[in-house]
């Protein structure tokens, strides 16, 4: 069974998931997360990458709806280190790793799609 064939409360709560465990990950406190050897922007870039492609993985027939909440998830983000004292900095530049992110997993997937179209056609 593909996980877009899932009953849809499963799939909502899936995605909620991965939402709460990235915003954990950007708002929790610097010193409790663990240290990963990456830039703060490829660690953006690749978060982002990864919540797009699930959220297009359990219900790809909402591609906007995936990509408008991911980059709003992204500002609000952001916003929230601004105003939390938690040792975490707002950068617009996250903001943008973010869209880098969501760019990505939106050109796998509309090169997984194109590639199935094409083959149902050739069938």
């Amino acid at each position: 069974m593909l996980p877009s064939h899932l009953p849809r409360p499963l799939r909502l709560a899936l995605y909620s998931l991965a939402t709460a465990i990235l915003l954990y990950l950007c708002l929790a406190p610097s010193k409790n997360l663990p240290k990963i050897n990456l830039w703060d922007k490829e660690e953006h870039a690749l978060a982002w990458l990864v919540l797009t492609a699930t959220g297009l993985i359990l219900s790809p027939q909402r591609p906007r709806a995936i990509a408008l909440y991911a980059f709003g998830l992204g500002v609000f983000v952001e916003l929230a280190q601004w105003a939390m004292g938690f040792g975490r900095d707002a950068d617009w530049h996250d903001v943008a790793a973010d869209s880098l992110g969501i760019a990505v997993a939106f050109l796998g997937y509309f090169m997984v799609v194109s590639g199935a179209s094409l083959a149902r056609r050739r069938r």
